[in-house]
């Protein structure tokens, strides 16, 4: 993995081996006492359940314990093992690799997907060219990113983001790869409130175990259930108050 350039409302740089090591910190012992969400429950099933039809080979990256392309049949790639097994365990195909270095052939995959992965790594460029790499000509993608660099907050930090993107570099980002926006919607669930926030940090610092239960058991399926419905819009739509972005990309033959 690795991340191109990080804009100056982010921290000092990081490196590879920092943003890897933080991140399976965080998500080993998150998905070591989570349950598996099933990807119908997720507001991005009809969606997903519209370009899957399609599909002859899919390709999901990172989905932890989180997936949201169909289980069966479907290849799944993440780094944490607590994450891995569970997946293997409903019928999923499964490989322990990094987005920068997926070890698949070219054009493998006509359905591809990366839920806020981007902006963990510190190559994007290196990430979505191995994304450009496995897409065959004409495969769809399904990317999402956290926008807007003023709008780093101590969230960011904490689960282990390198950068936010500006919309115009996310676009110019995906060009270069091959790909062209058709369509975008709002899109997340990270609480609003600073306090919470904090709260939550707070917790996950100091009462790790205790912090784990109360988003396993209530604040993930309570997220999941009162999720708004996805309303996608033609191109690349994001105002200044939009936090994150989900893109439905096609690549060019």
């Amino acid at each position: 993995m690795t991340f191109a350039s990080f804009s100056p409302e982010t921290p000092g740089p990081r490196t590879d081996a920092d943003l890897i090591g933080s991140n399976r910190r965080f998500y080993d012992a998150l998905w070591r006492d989570a349950k598996l969400f099933a990807p119908e429950r997720f507001n991005t099933w009809p969606l997903v359940a519209e370009l899957a039809a399609t599909s002859t080979s899919r390709l999901e990256v990172a989905p932890g314990l989180r997936p949201r392309l169909p289980l069966v049949d479907t290849q799944f790639v993440d780094l944490s093992r607590p994450a891995l097994t569970e997946l293997g365990r409903h019928g999923a195909h499964v490989a322990q690799a990094m987005i920068g270095a997926l070890p698949f052939v070219d054009n493998s995959f006509d359905f591809v997907c990366a839920f806020d992965i981007l902006e963990h790594v510190v190559n994007d460029e290196g990430a979505l060219g191995e994304l450009a790499r496995v897409a065959r000509p004409g495969a769809s993608l399904l990317l999402s990113v956290p926008l807007h660099p003023s709008a780093w907050n101590a969230f960011d930090e904490f689960v282990g983001h390198y950068r936010r993107y500006e919309p115009a570099a996310v676009t110019e980002l995906l060009a270069r790869h091959g790909f062209v926006i058709e369509r975008s919607a709002v899109y997340g669930m990270q609480p609003k409130s600073s306090k919470l926030l904090d709260l939550g940090q707070w917790f996950l610092t100091h009462r790790r175990a205790r912090a784990m239960w109360w988003y396993n058991k209530v604040f993930m399926p309570l997220g999941v259930r009162f999720q708004k419905p996805l309303a996608l819009k033609d191109g690349f739509v994001a105002g200044p108050e939009v936090d994150e972005i989900l893109l439905v990309c096609r690549k060019r033959a």
